[in-house]
């Protein structure tokens, strides 16, 4: 394919609100940071490298079943508000770089030297949390 010369009508699917397995035993919690882990199922946000951040959860699910045998909402596309780690904290300085997740709901400014997965991208920085766009 070569480059675009005119306008194109590019196919779009709704991505504001998925649904996503989730992992055997994860409790998870509404407005919990929810992330994938390498199987693609969904979990609470972790301090752990090689996880996705998929969005915000929408309700509460406990799985006590199998793998996969419960499904999640997910809202992404947007910004969520968090709590911003006292121990490393995201700044002003952060503004359209990535944040780290530390747990389901807390945010950090480092990677810890690669043991920390993404979280999204800081847009906000207040007194009581960090705006972090998931998309």
């Amino acid at each position: 394919m070569s480059a675009l010369t005119e306008d194109r009508a590019t196919e779009q699917m709704e991505g504001e609100l998925l649904y996503f397995p989730v992992a055997v035993g994860a409790v998870i919690y509404g407005g919990a940071l929810v992330a994938l882990n390498t199987e693609g199922f969904a979990q609470p946000g972790a301090s752990a490298p090689d996880l996705t951040a998929a969005g915000m959860a929408t309700q509460r699910v406990v799985n006590t079943g199998d793998e996969g045998e419960l499904y999640i909402e997910v809202r992404r596309g947007r910004a969520f508000k968090f709590e911003n780690d006292p121990s490393d904290p995201v700044s002003q300085a952060h503004l359209l770089q990535p944040c780290y997740m530390v747990d389901d709901q807390t945010v950090t400014a480092s990677d810890g030297d690669g043991a920390l997965s993404v979280a999204g991208q800081v847009v906000d920085v207040e007194d009581d949390g960090v705006w972090v766009f998931i998309g």
